[in-house]
């Protein structure tokens, strides 16, 4: 065959070239790829304290490795199928992994958090444009019959990725450093793009390249970083300052103006008339607050479990791990059970348990126990597990069938986003905390507070029995005594953050009762529809 014909196989040719076992050559193909992405998006979140050390920065510029990661993915994503309708399948997927690899390198070396946000957004770009080209190649190379088992596989991989992710940034940070976590992905980049060039399907290229909402896409974008930039920058800079409104009213209008546009375009990425369906908005709310309670709660246990109660960044992941793997087997329980359960049912339940697991995380100091730490991690895993197949399938079946690929892009679009802001207002609103509950702390200690009077002449004694003169002795006392301060208003600030998550939860709870009413009304039509028929053939 020749290098022409060879560049242009299509699923088709590529079935009968490596016969029947084709379609899960594919499938390891893009699993491959993808848990090397997803292995990225969750391994750095155990190098967030190593990073502020080496950079000297604090967690409202930390968290862009996250958040700047998530919010990439999300325009990637919206790319996808443009960029696939160019380039064919194989070289959009090698080409992905080739940026993501770069972006890997790149970012592992960086010399300043800049530049490792930058190459951070090029990765979450990457990542975006891969994820949605993968499962429509394994969902078309598969019959109908059996599209469910593979992409109960694929997403077992997925699943088990974040399980191991964070264990395996934990170790390279133990033993090497935290620049080693940005090459974990790598050689699984290398094999998925070799496997790629040999299983991916190809086409040539288009004599026009086809039209795409560049519009709609800029102001997506704009919206995406004014917003983002403004919350994550409102306590350093004062909310009320001129840079920071203006970030946020040059944000919001950007948005104002892309759904605007996209109910004008007839080529828009986002159908936004979508939503006037009541049971797909109600599950695309849900979606956005389980992207949001997701990546939010990935970001903040690690960072609050290693700052606040002295965890290693190994062990910080060796916490997460059970919760990941319990996920890799309840998806599949909660697949079954969603095939006989009313979706709503689903939701609720695991929204409850998703809140429980966070009011439990309220309660934790430095007295904690790893083990206690680890069962309120599972309880609110747990949940998410239970709402996911669920929320999956009721956001499709409200849909016509002409509606449902494009309900799926917005469903997954909305999840994404959920993500971006999640870890971005979760972290704005612990720094606005942590400065509240500092001020309080201070404004008690006066020689009036015989506590606070008796720890200073405590650690006086201390230093002056290590031989330090007078003036360094108060000095040291006093510093000590704002280190505790600070250390108690951050754990008070993590309190209040989980509390936050925990009552995102219950709100979403609003909309899955109003999915809950929807589906039950659509069951009773569907009983006087079966009781007519019958009546008519008495």
């Amino acid at each position: 065959m020749t290098s022409d014909s060879a560049s242009f196989d299509s699923p088709q040719v590529l079935s009968e070239r490596y016969g029947p076992n084709y379609r899960w050559f594919v499938t390891i193909t893009g699993m491959v790829g993808v848990v090397s992405m997803v292995l990225a998006m969750t391994t750095v979140n155990v190098a967030v304290p190593d990073v502020m050390g080496a950079f000297g920065i604090g967690q409202d510029q930390a968290q862009w490795m996250s958040s700047a990661y998530a919010a990439a993915m999300t325009a990637g994503m919206l790319m996808n199928a443009w960029i696939t309708g160019v380039l064919g399948e194989r070289r959009t997927f090698v080409g992905a992994l080739i940026f993501f690899s770069a972006g890997a390198l790149f970012g592992g070396a960086a010399p300043t958090e800049d530049v490792l946000i930058i190459f951070r957004t090029v990765q979450g770009f990457s990542a975006g444009v891969a994820q949605p080209l993968v499962m429509a190649i394994i969902f078309s190379v598969f019959p109908p019959e059996r599209r469910g088992m593979a992409m109960g596989v694929f997403g077992l991989g997925v699943v088990f990725a974040p399980a191991i992710g964070p264990t395996l940034g934990g170790m390279m940070i133990e033993y090497f450093s935290w620049r080693y976590v940005f090459y974990i992905s790598l050689p699984f980049c290398a094999l998925a793009a070799v496997l790629g060039l040999f299983f991916m399907p190809s086409r040539p290229l288009p004599r026009q390249i086809p039209p795409f909402d560049w519009l709609g896409f800029a102001l997506l974008c704009a919206a995406l970083l004014g917003l983002m930039t403004g919350i994550a920058d409102g306590q350093r800079e004062g909310w009320a300052s001129d840079t920071i409104v203006l970030r946020l009213a040059a944000g919001g209008l950007a948005a104002v103006g892309f759904i605007l546009w996209e109910l004008h375009t007839p080529k828009a990425m986002i159908d936004i008339r979508i939503f006037a369906n009541i049971e797909f908005a109600a599950a695309a709310m849900i979606a956005f607050v389980f992207g949001f309670g997701m990546n939010g709660s990935t970001y903040v246990i690690p960072v609050f479990v290693q700052t606040n109660i002295g965890f290693t960044p190994l062990l910080a992941g060796l916490m997460m791990m059970p919760a990941g793997i319990m996920l890799a087997f309840i998806f599949p329980l909660a697949g079954r059970l969603a095939d006989v359960i009313p979706a709503s049912t689903m939701i609720i339940t695991g929204l409850v348990l998703f809140s429980t697991g966070f009011a439990f995380m309220c309660t934790a100091d430095v007295d904690t126990t790893f083990w206690t730490l680890v069962g309120m991690v599972m309880v609110s895993r747990l949940g998410l597990g239970f709402i996911n197949p669920s929320l999956n399938a009721s956001s499709l079946k409200a849909l016509p069938a002409d509606k449902v690929r494009q309900g799926a892009g917005i469903a997954n679009f909305m999840r994404q986003l959920g993500g971006a802001f999640g870890t971005n207002l979760l972290v704005a609103f612990f720094e606005v905390r942590t400065q509240f509950h500092a001020e309080a702390l201070t404004a008690t200690q006066d020689w009036g507070n015989f506590t606070t009077q008796r720890l200073v002449v405590l650690v006086e004694q201390l230093m002056q029995r290590a031989g330090l003169p007078l003036q360094q002795q108060k000095a040291g006392s006093y510093e000590y005594l704002g280190q505790m301060l600070h250390v108690k208003a951050e754990m008070l600030a993590f309190s209040d953050t989980f509390i936050v998550i925990a009552v995102a939860g219950l709100v979403a709870m609003i909309p899955a009762a109003l999915l809950s009413r929807s589906q039950r009304r659509a069951r009773g039509f569907s009983m006087l529809g079966k009781l007519a028929r019958l009546g008519g053939r008495s």
